[in-house]
């Protein structure tokens, strides 16, 4: 089927976006207010000497950042509906500047507050008055020996914009100048090949759709290989470029601590994953024999749904069914969500020009969450819903229940809601269906490659993060060729022994748009495995867990991530959640095993 064009689609699938901006002149009028109060605040370097014009300056400084959130938002939304857009473009891409123009307007701040006396600014973090901005405070006295004078602050923010293009570059060569051509499908019918619609091809039981697919996507991608390893390359300078400014290690040691989770986290993740390859090696070798090939090639992971039990619900009934799902978490978690479809927080459908893949962003503090999908009437999409609606909440009630300079949760814990909503979906599903065994069959499957996409997948993705930048710290050049060879032989790690690794998988690395997000895939497995606790807390019957689950989705950055999911019931200091859910995937692949002889 073609893709439609964004003005063929129906209102009511569209997000409303007039909670932030009733048209673009609004927009037009406040971007030049806020680059005026920016400019202003600058004017305040030098006088935090006193209690009150330090909590001045937070007041106002926290109030340009909440208003220019509407701006970006807004932005962001309208470039992601329809990239080939030129004003919506230029907006995206002024508000990038900006943000860094607001970025640089508090440089002074953080200098400025070291330098009063440490009882000082022990009597700042006790004091009532305070309470809104106290982990701010303790963020900046714990990095102190990360942190830069006036003009080295100011310096840093302003080349935000600058270190932020590779990204953008690579959105928009991905998004809209890379052509990868058509496919036949079944039926022999050209359908457009595009990183939205590209799993369902995958899942096709058409073996030839599968590897044609698979490896034009591949090829296409590989077709623009220097460009993409320049962009990469260009980002993994920026986070040199940061880490080093501010005196750390390592790219990797600079992001971390930025988000209170020490590196031991990672380190422990891939080590704990390494050990299951062997059980996912058991689990490949059931997919073979299922599907009925003497060799599984990489074409072939995502196919494999159980004969006799699809499901294709369209966005209604698949938010009918997202609210069942979720019914544990509380009555009144079902009343807020499903506010979400009829009130628009959600954009559902692909339209020629959009933005790939599916997000939610916590809108902007005191409206609505949005949620970006490209939906499609499968399990698939509906999964994906129920995931991008666990962010969303997450928001929503973080940002109900916290101050502005503390509603915003760590992207640490950001995965862990909307997988809770996800494994929430597979147990609702499993009890309807729990008299089909075909059903039972693809709901254990599904799971099970939720934990392969989730949990081996992404720590896969990690190891090629961590490994590339170690190679540009040690002054080794990240061309085309060396990334792809990197990317080729860790997936050998994981899959070699049970799959034909297809070697123009080496060129995958350049779909994946999180790499330019330094250090963030890891949290998917992380989150992955701390939701699978949390789920079957919550699901146990025992209240107290639904209990503390639901304020771990109130507590935005109130608190250091780590101890934030302790509060919820999981502690991610120790390797126990990762090997746990590990066994859990052991249980699983039994049970698979079982069910499909």
């Amino acid at each position: 089927m073609a893709v439609l064009s964004r003005n063929e689609i129906d209102s009511k699938y569209k997000w409303d976006l007039t909670r932030l901006f009733a048209t673009d002149e609004e927009w037009e009028k406040e971007f030049a207010a806020i680059d005026g109060l920016a400019a202003e605040f600058t004017k305040r370097a030098g006088t935090l000497t006193s209690k009150e014009h330090v909590l001045e300056a937070f007041r106002a400084h926290a109030e340009i950042l909440r208003r220019f959130e509407f701006l970006a938002t807004y932005a962001m939304a309208k470039q992601n509906e329809d990239a080939s857009v030129p004003l919506y473009q230029a907006m995206d891409d002024r508000t990038m500047s900006l943000g860094s123009r607001v970025v640089a307007s508090a440089a002074f701040m953080t200098p400025e507050l070291l330098a009063l006396p440490e009882e000082t600014l022990d009597g700042y973090e006790a004091d009532p008055d305070f309470a809104d901005y106290n982990r701010l405070l303790s963020g900046i006295r714990r990095t102190r020996a990360h942190s830069l004078s006036r003009e080295g602050e100011q310096l840093l923010a302003m080349a935000g914009e600058a270190l932020s293009a590779p990204d953008q570059a690579a959105e928009m060569l991905r998004g809209l100048d890379l052509k990868l051509g058509s496919v036949r499908d079944e039926q022999g019918q050209r359908v457009p090949l595009t990183d939205a619609g590209f799993v369902l091809f995958l899942e096709s039981s058409d073996r030839r759709v599968r590897r044609t697919a698979f490896r034009k996507m591949m090829n296409g991608y590989a077709s623009m290989g220097n460009t993409f390893a320049a962009l990469y390359a260009g980002q993994v300078k920026a986070d040199l470029l940061y880490s080093r400014a501010r005196n750390y290690d390592s790219c990797r040691a600079a992001i971390m601590d930025s988000e209170e989770v020490p590196e031991s986290v990672y380190d422990s993740l891939i080590t704990a994953v390494h050990e299951g390859i062997d059980t996912l090696n058991a689990y490949l070798e059931l997919r073979r024999k299922k599907i009925g090939v003497s060799r599984l090639h990489m074409y072939d992971l995502y196919y494999g749904n159980e004969q006799g039990f699809e499901i294709h619900p369209d966005i209604e009934e698949s938010f009918d069914l997202f609210l069942k799902a979720v019914a544990p978490l509380g009555e009144d978690y079902v009343r807020d969500a499903s506010r979400a479809l009829p009130e628009r927080w959600i954009d559902v459908y692909e339209n020629e020009g959009k933005r790939s893949g599916a997000y939610s962003t916590g809108g902007a503090y005191g409206t609505t969450p949005y949620v970006l999908l490209n939906h499609k009437n499968n399990y698939d999409g509906l999964s994906t819903l129920c995931h991008e609606m666990g962010h969303a909440m997450h928001s929503f009630y973080s940002n109900g229940a916290q101050p502005y300079p503390k509603a915003d949760y760590s992207i640490f814990v950001a995965e862990v809601a909307s997988t809770t909503n996800e494994i929430l979906l597979n147990e609702y599903l499993r009890k309807q269906y729990k008299d089909d065994p075909a059903a039972q069959r693809a709901l254990v499957g599904n799971l099970l490659e939720h934990f392969r996409t989730t949990v081996f997948r992404q720590t896969l993705f990690a190891e090629f993060e961590h490994r590339a930048h170690q190679l540009a710290e040690a002054g080794e050049s990240l061309t085309s060729d060396r990334l792809s060879q990197l990317y080729l032989e860790i997936v050998k790690t994981y899959y070699g022994k049970k799959v034909a690794v297809d070697p123009c998988v080496a060129s995958e690395w350049m779909r994946i748009p999180h790499f330019y997000s330094p250090f963030y895939v890891y949290k998917y497995a992380t989150s992955f495995c701390a939701a699978i606790s949390l789920a079957r807390g919550i699901l146990s019957g025992d209240p107290e867990k639904v209990t503390s689950y639901r304020r771990f989705l109130t507590l935005g950055s109130s608190l250091p991530p780590i101890e934030e999911l302790r509060i919820a019931g999981v502690d991610l200091s120790t390797p126990e959640p990762v090997t746990q859910a590990l066994d859990v995937f052991a249980e699983l692949v039994y049970e698979y095993q079982t069910l499909l002889s």
